[in-house]
This record gives C-alpha cells, sequence and structure tokens, in this order.
C-alpha cells in the first residue's frame, strides 16, 4: 500500500494540544485509534509538510 493507493476507509481525526505540553493528532477508525503526540516544533514541521503538500496537490491537474 502506498500513498496513491485509495482504500474505502473511514476515519476521523482530531489535533490539538495536551495537557502534557505536547501536540496529539488522534485518528479513530472504526474499532482502532491511534493518539500520536509530537513535541510543538515537531507539529510545525508536519503542519509544514502539510502545507507544502497541499501547495503541490492544487498544482495538479485533474
Amino acid at each position: 500500500m502506498g500513498i496513491n493507493d485509495e482504500r474505502d476507509i473511514e476515519a476521523n481525526l482530531q489535533i490539538g494540544p495536551t495537557d502534557q505540553g505536547m501536540v496529539r493528532l488522534f485518528i479513530a477508525a472504526g474499532d482502532l485509534e491511534i493518539p500520536m503526540d509530537f513535541l510543538p516544533d515537531e507539529a510545525e514541521e508536519i503542519a509544514e509538510e502539510i502545507i507544502a503538500a497541499a501547495r503541490t496537490a492544487a498544482k495538479t491537474k485533474r
């Protein structure tokens, strides 16, 4: 499975700060729950990667 492989899976993504000073990405899909905690500087790097990917995707012809 790669990043371009489509799947028929519905998931919920929540993003927010924890009481421990981390940034949590929480993914829920059916019975599966994945909490992913990041230091604030790591979260900023991830945000930059998401923005870069969005800009590249926006330039892609459909």
